[in-house]
């Protein structure tokens, strides 16, 4: 039933921008379009590093939505440095955009960035992740902690009712979502009496490499004697996998995820990985544009309610977004919301698997 509604929001979403084309398009990161009605909008990813959804999922998705609304647009990647988001902006405020939209790499340089921008007239949108004590008009995301609760439920489920060691590797200290992630997760997880949390630790950045080194730290100190692993995201599960590997245990240990990409779907299929979580990239996109374009029109965007900025102190109008919990079951979901490609998914060894999975 989740999968049906994350679907028809993406038709919906897709008709809403349709309707609101305005004139034709061109190749390249500046789209094309009318510029009087729309203006130009900007958007800066935050890096290739923390997940590769950005790039492989965000920016296509991006890129289809803005070009099927007929507007310009220029999209980047800060790739990690949040000096270099920062220039960007500045970029992009000087070329023209009138809505910009940032997924911040901490709040600190982020709501900086707000703020210049509002200086100069020009309004904000923060996407996916929260600017806590920024001014962003809109916020548009996933139910953040509704995705943490669903890892934990995925967890709960592949563990079943028998005592439990977990360890939780959390995701950047820095990154409001991960916060809400692992908040979710532990609302589920802490209330079941036969599981104990053992290990916990976050990794900065997001960091997929320090994940490794994290996870071995963890999983020497408690000597192995681990049945469960919350991971925040399918990089840092590809990590736990990794030195669950090395030991003889993968397979063996359940491991959660995030983003539903290739790497987390294909050890999903091997039985390496427990779960993990779509957040439908076209969805996400769709949402951005049509919110983007609402504002650059002069127009309010249509919000589904508020989230608590309890740093700025104020409520910031939100579009929130419904997660899916993606587990061996339902792996074709993903496909079929037509956020990847099975040719992408089903390489290789992972041809019959995906046959088995009932992806073709």
């Amino acid at each position: 039933m989740k999968r049906t509604r994350n679907l028809v929001l993406v038709g919906i979403m897709g008709a809403s921008l349709a309707l609101s084309a305005c004139g034709g398009s061109s190749d390249g990161s500046d789209g094309g379009g009318s510029k009087d009605k729309a203006g130009k909008i900007g958007v800066i990813l935050p890096d290739t590093k923390s997940s590769v959804r950005w790039e492989s999922a965000d920016r296509p998705a991006l890129e289809k939505a803005f070009k099927a609304a007929g507007v310009k647009y220029d999209i980047q990647n800060a790739e990690g440095d949040a000096d270099k988001m920062a220039t960007i902006a500045d970029g992009m405020i000087t070329d023209g955009v009138t809505v910009l939209a940032i997924v911040n790499l901490d709040s600190d340089s982020g709501a900086a960035i707000e703020a210049k921008a509002a200086k100069q007239g020009v309004k904000t949108i923060d996407y996916d992740r929260l600017t806590l004590g920024g001014s962003a008009d809109v916020y548009i995301s996933y139910d953040n902690s509704k995705v943490g609760a669903l890892q934990g439920e995925g967890l709960a489920k592949c563990l079943g009712d028998k005592p439990a060691n977990i360890i939780y590797l959390n995701g950047s200290p820095t990154d409001n979502n991960a916060t809400l992630f692992s908040q979710g997760a532990h609302s589920v997880l802490d209330k079941i009496s036969n599981y104990k949390n053992v290990a916990e630790q976050a990794v900065p950045d997001w960091d997929n490499d320090k994940a490794v080194t994290i996870f071995e730290q963890l999983y020497t100190r408690v000597d192995g004697k681990v049945d469960g692993v919350y991971a925040a995201n399918d990089g840092l599960a590809g990590g736990v996998i990794s030195i669950l590997k090395k030991n003889g245990q993968n397979g063996k240990v359940p491991v959660t995820g995030q983003d539903a990409t290739v790497e987390g779907l294909q050890n999903i299929l091997t039985g390496d990985q427990c779960m993990t979580i779509q957040k439908s990239a076209t969805g996400q996109a769709g949402a951005l544009a049509k919110a983007a374009i609402a504002m650059a029109k002069g127009d309010k965007p249509e919000t589904t309610g508020t989230v608590k900025d309890d740093t700025g102190k104020r409520d910031v109008p939100a579009i929130l977004l419904d997660p899916v919990a993606i587990d061996k079951s339902n792996v074709k979901a993903v496909i079929d919301a037509g956020d990847m490609k099975a040719s992408d998914l089903c390489t290789g060894a992972y041809a019959k698997l995906c046959t088995d999975a009932g992806i073709s």
